[in-house]
């Protein structure tokens, strides 16, 4: 098994359950041929982008990588989301998680007698 669980969300099933409404009021629209339908479902889809954004920074939206198995449930919350998130595109947009920091020469290397970690959760 991975350690690996991404897009098993409250915030990534919504986004999904509302942007796949919006793709079908797409594809009627244009088998149709009505403009303000297809115009109607590109306007769900982006709301959809807006209401997985908001669930992921009000904490129902997990980081990118490596989770422990107690974190993997779609109903556990991210305790973590006021932070931010390293790497998280949606975070960094939020305005979270943006650290200033200053780094010596040399320092942030591994000497001889540490060893780099494998993965976040190591």
């Amino acid at each position: 098994m991975s350690l690996y669980d991404e897009g098993h969300t409250v915030a990534g099933w919504t986004g999904f359950g509302i942007a796949t409404v919006g793709s079908g009021a797409v594809g009627v629209g244009v088998c149709t041929a009505s403009l303000p339908l297809v115009a109607g479902g590109l306007a769900v889809v982006a709301v959809s982008v807006l209401v997985t954004w908001v669930l992921h920074l009000a904490g129902w939206g997990k980081p990118p990588g490596a989770r422990l198995r107690g974190q993997w449930g779609m109903r556990v919350r991210d305790a973590q989301a006021r932070n931010g998130h390293p790497g998280c595109v949606s975070c960094r947009l939020a305005g979270r998680g943006r650290r200033a920091v200053v780094v010596a020469a040399g320092a942030g290397r591994p000497t001889a007698g540490e060893s780099i970690p494998l993965s976040p959760i190591e």
